[in-house]
């Protein structure tokens, strides 16, 4: 039997170089990933930060490739202080990588932090719980959706890719130019009016 999800009240609302994207906020389903975004959101952390990755099929070698792309907190100033954040995987919360979940990336259970996240373009099942795209089989931790400005999203997954990146899994797939995040702030979960 399918999990009740509640209805998003709050959301955050990026505006972005391309355009403006609004995510609402799972707190109740993900309380500890959606409080850590909030706080950074809140402490204004996303302010000149980008989306700075794509995955998508002709950059993912992966054995199960996945279309994502993602973004960061700015470079400079301090970190909002936390703790690591519990992994709350989609069979605890019964939230999936559908299109449009926004997630928390990680290397190893416990290891994540709320300075980047992700969203997924189409369904992405093998980010869920039991999906295979990380070897420990405990998928990623949803904790939003994009209602709004899913078109930026898409516009963004399209853009020109270069070889170069600091870190090897990510080869092929960082932006050739970022595309800035203006500002981030939290909204009621609706979209703005045009």
């Amino acid at each position: 039997m399918a999990r009740k999800i509640s209805t998003p009240k709050t959301a955050v609302e990026l505006q972005t170089d391309l355009g403006v994207v609004t995510i609402a906020i799972y707190e109740k389903e993900a309380p500890a990933s959606s409080g850590a975004f909030l706080s950074q959101v809140r402490g204004e952390r996303y302010d000149g930060g980008s989306f700075f990755r794509t995955v998508r099929p002709d950059n993912d070698r992966s054995e199960h490739p996945i279309e994502v792309t993602q973004a960061l907190v700015r470079e400079d100033g301090q970190p909002i202080a936390e703790r690591p954040i519990t992994h709350e995987d989609t069979s605890r919360t019964g939230l999936r990588h559908v299109d449009g979940a926004v997630s928390l990336p990680r290397a190893g259970l416990g290891t994540t932090s709320a300075t980047s996240f992700f969203i997924s373009i189409g369904a992405q099942p093998a980010l869920d719980h039991g999906g295979q795209r990380n070897p420990d089989g405990q998928g990623f931790a949803v904790f939003g959706r994009v209602i709004c400005g899913m078109d930026v999203v898409r516009r963004i997954q399209a853009l020109p890719i270069t070889a170069d990146s600091p870190a090897p899994a990510m080869n092929g797939q960082i932006l050739e130019k970022p595309v800035r995040i203006l500002s981030a702030r939290v909204t009621q979960a609706r979209c703005a009016k045009g």
